[in-house]
């Protein structure tokens, strides 16, 4: 036999609307601060090597190593840096009204 009483009901959480995702607005510039970086030292560290390549295969080349790179570890990490902050400024906005 199951009861469903005021301390049972208490005792259930109830369930956390999950974030809004950023906008594409917040998005596009974190990609950007990924990109350009990874690009630049990027461009930096082949410049001696690739001096005589044509200019699309130095553009393939960059893009081979930046796009993973900046996929798979720098832009979740920077999303990750930007939703912990905008969870901080959330909760001191929600101290502030009490």
């Amino acid at each position: 036999m199951s009861t469903t009483g005021p301390a049972t009901a208490a005792a259930i959480p109830t369930p956390v609307a999950p974030p809004a995702p950023p906008s594409v607005h917040v998005r596009a510039v974190i990609t950007w601060l990924a990109i350009f970086p990874l690009v630049a030292v990027g461009m930096i560290l082949i410049g001696p090597i690739s001096e005589s390549w044509h200019p699309v295969l130095r553009a393939f080349a960059l893009t081979v190593v930046v796009v993973p790179l900046a996929v798979y570890l720098v832009v979740p990490r920077l999303l990750a840096v930007y939703g912990a902050m905008r969870r901080r400024r959330i909760a001191r906005a929600g101290q502030g009204l009490h």
